[in-house]
C-alpha cells in the first residue's frame, strides 16, 4: 500500500471510520493492528522480524528500569545496539561485504567461495530499527519515560504513517501522544488536509513526471550524453527525489493528523540552503539528528579539537550514506557530504549562519549549495562509481541542444517552477503551514490547483518511493 493509491484510501477510510469511535486503549489496539496489516501487506514474512525487533527493545528497556549498576545497564543498551544492528546488517548489508570480501581475497591471488545469498530487504527496517534503538538508548541516559505497556510500545515501532520512511521519531514525542488521551481538534482537518494535498501533489507531479527523464539519462551510456543532457537529468533527479520523499514525509503528516497524531516535520525547504549545515537541518532531518545525537557527539562531535571535529565529520557522513544502502556510491555520497562539511567549516560555516547582506547574495549562495547536492545526487542515483565519474565526463561531450533536452528541461521548469516559487514564498515568511492563515478564496485556489494537476497531468507510471528501498 502506498499513499497515492486507491487501496490504502480504502484502508484508511475504514480504521478512520472505526478510530474516532474507540477509547484511548481501543484507539491504539487499532492502530497496531492497522500498522501490522499496513506491514503485511508488503511482505507478511517480515511481520515476525518487526515483532521480535519490538520485543527485544521493550525487555530490555524494562530490565533497564530496575537496575542501578552501571555496568550492567551498559551491557543492556550494548546487547541492544549489537542486536538491532546485526539484524540491520545480515538483511542490508550481508551480499555487500561477502560480494566484497571475495573481491579483496581474489585480489590477493586466493579463490574464494563464499556463500552469497538472495536476501530480500525488509522494507522499512532502517527507519524502524534506528527508531526503536533511540529509545533503549534515551532510556539508558534518561532522557526518555519507559513505554507503558507492550502494545503502546509495539504501536510506537511500527506507526503505519511514518512506518516505511521515517520520520524516524523520538519515543519523548511520539510515545507520550500513544500514551495520552487523544480528541479531535478543531483545525486537525485542515491541517492534515493541506499536508496531504501538498504530498501528492510533490509525489505525483513532481516526483513522478520527472522520474522518466532522470531514468533516461541514468539509463544511457555516459558517452552518448550531451553537457546539456546530463545536466538535466541530475536536476530531474534532485527534484524527483525531494518531491518523492518530501511528499512521502507530507502526506504521513497528513494522515497522523487525522489520527490526532503529530509527527515532524522531516524537511523544510532544503534546497534554498546556504550552506551544508543548513542542509542537513533543513533534509532528512530525523536522520541527522539521529546521527548527530547518537553517533557525532558520542564520537566526541566538535569536542576535541578542529581535526577531530572533521575526522567526525566525515566518519557520520559516511556511516550516513552506508545507511542508505549497500553500494559504494551511497558510501561516496556520504563522504562527499562529509567533505563539505569540512571544507565549509574550515572556511567560515558563522558566516552562513547570519542572516545575509543582501537577497542577491543569499540567492547565489543557494544556487552553490544546490549544485554542490546536485554532484552528491550523481554518486547517489548512479549504479557504480565509475558510472558517476562517466557522468562528470559527459560534460565534457559540449552542450548541444538536442530535441530531448529541449522537451526535458521544458518539462522540468513547468513541474518544479510552481513548487519553488511557492515554497519560496513559504520560506521567506518562515511558516510551514503558511496556506491555513491565508483568506479561504486563496486555499481554494492552491488546493484547486494541486488536486488539478493531479488529475490533468497523471505520470505515465506510477513510481515506488525511492526511500522504500532503505
Amino acid at each position: 500500500m502506498i499513499f497515492n493509491s486507491f487501496i490504502f484510501w480504502a484502508f484508511f477510510a475504514l480504521v478512520l471510520l472505526l478510530y474516532w469511535r474507540l477509547p484511548p486503549a481501543g484507539q491504539n489496539r487499532l492502530l497496531l493492528l492497522a500498522s501490522y496489516v499496513f506491514y503485511g501487506y508488503w511482505d507478511w514474512r517480515y511481520l515476525g522480524l518487526i515483532a521480535t525487533s519490538t520485543l527485544l527493545d521493550y525487555c530490555i528497556g524494562r530490565s533497564l528500569l530496575g537496575l542501578q549498576e552501571a555496568r550492567q545497564r551498559k551491557m543492556l543498551v550494548t546487547l541492544s545496539i549489537v542486536i538491532n544492528l546485526s539484524i540491520l546488517g545480515f538483511f542490508k548489508y550481508y551480499g555487500f561485504f561477502v560480494t566484497e570480501f571475495a573481491e579483496l581475497l581474489r585480489a590477493i591471488g586466493f579463490e574464494a567461495h563464499l556463500p552469497i545469498l538472495q536476501i530480500v530487504l525488509p522494507v522499512g527496517i532502517s527507519f524502524y530499527t534506528f527508531q526503536s534503538m533511540a529509545y533503549v538508548i534515551d532510556l539508558y541516559r534518561g532522557v526518555t519515560k519507559p513505554a507503558r505497556s507492550l502494545i503502546d510500545y509495539a504501536l510506537f515501532v511500527s506507526y503505519f504513517p511514518q512506518l516505511l520512511a521515517g520520520p524516524i521519531e523520538r519515543s519523548s514525542k511520539l510515545l507520550p501522544q500513544i500514551q495520552g488521551e487523544r480528541r479531535y481538534r478543531p483545525g486537525d482537518f485542515a491541517e492534515g488536509l493541506y499536508h496531504i494535498l501538498i504530498g501528492l501533489f510533490k509525489k505525483v507531479i513532481v516526483a513522478d513526471n520527472l522520474a522518466p527523464i532522470a531514468n533516461r539519462v541514468f539509463e544511457t551510456p555516459a558517452a552518448d550524453l550531451s553537457g546539456t543532457e546530463m545536466l538535466i537529468g541530475v536536476y530531474a533527479f534532485a527534484f524527483q527525489i525531494y518531491g518523492d520523499f518530501s511528499g512521502y514525509s507530507s502526506m504521513a503528516q497528513g494522515v497522523s493528523k487525522w489520527l490526532g497524531i503529530d509527527l515532524s516535520y522531516n524537511f523544510r525547504m532544503p534546497y534554498f540552503s546556504r550552506s551544508p549545515s543548513e542542509f542537513w537541518q533543513r533534509w532528512h532531518i530525523s536522520l541527522s539528528q539521529w546521527l548527530r545525537d547518537y553517533l557525532y557527539i558520542p564520537l566526541g562531535g566538535n569536542r576535541h579539537g578542529p581535526t577531530r571535529t572533521q575526522v567526525n565529520l566525515l566518519l557520520t557522513m559516511l556511516l550516513g550514506g552506508l545507511w542508505h544502502g549497500a553500494n559504494w556510491t551511497f558510501i561516496a555520497w556520504g563522504a562527499w557530504h562529509g567533505l563539505l562539511l569540512i571544507a565549509y567549516r574550515v572556511a567560515g560555516t558563522e558566516r552562513f549562519e547570519r542572516p545575509a547582506p543582501s537577497t542577491a547574495v543569499a540567492v547565489i549562495e543557494a544556487l552553490a549549495m544546490f549544485h554542490f547536492v546536485c554532484v552528491g545526487w550523481i554518486f547517489f542515483r548512479a549504479a557504480s562509481v565509475e558510472q558517476a565519474f562517466g557522468m562528470f565526463g559527459a560534460l565534457g561531450n559540449g552542450f548541444a541542444i538536442t530535441d530531448f533536452a529541449v522537451y526535458a528541461s521544458s518539462l522540468l521548469a513547468f513541474f518544479v517552477t510552481p513548487l519553488l516559487v511557492y515554497e519560496w514564498y513559504v520560506y521567506r515568511q518562515r511558516d510551514m503551514v503558511l496556506a491555513l492563515s491565508q483568506p479561504a478564496w486563496q486555499r481554494v485556489l492552491l488546493y484547486g490547483y494541486f488536486v488539478a494537476m493531479v488529475a490533468i497531468f497523471p505520470p505515465l507510471a506510477q513510481q515506488v518511493f525511492i526511500y522504500f528501498q532503505f
